[in-house]
């Protein structure tokens, strides 16, 4: 993970503990549509960045699965709202770096979350 970071200058990045924070709602109409606004964010490698987190997640980190898969969709087409989203990723990765399961003696506890009403996809509703 650490490469990855340092690849795309994140290794300094401040760390965050969530994949998602709830301000941020992604959905096609935030899509540029000006010329000029397409060509000045195909200078950001959103593609590559996109790629190495599916790469992170199918390896190591599944959690990140969701989110993932949200920024994914908009590959061809990325506007800064989703820039900004896939930093906040490679910001969680650098404040989980070092979280990992660990099996052992003593008292065992699994926590999971879910969306299960999909409030955050704002392009099917």
């Amino acid at each position: 993970m650490t490469k990855i970071l340092e690849r795309f200058n994140m290794s300094e990045s401040k760390p965050v503990g969530s994949t998602l924070p709830t301000n941020y709602k992604l959905n096609v109409k935030q899509c540029p549509k000006s010329e000029k606004e397409k060509a000045e964010l195909k200078k950001i490698p959103y593609a590559s960045v996109v790629g190495s987190l599916m790469y992170v997640m199918v390896c190591t980190t599944p959690d990140i699965a969701f989110v993932v898969g949200a920024v994914s969709r908009y590959m061809s087409n990325p506007r800064r709202e989703h820039w900004a989203v896939v930093k906040w990723i490679l910001r969680y990765l650098k404040g989980t770096s070092r979280v990992c399961l660990r099996f052992g003696v003593g008292k065992s506890m699994l926590e999971g979350f879910t969306d299960s009403n999909m409030s955050r996809d704002v392009d099917s509703s």
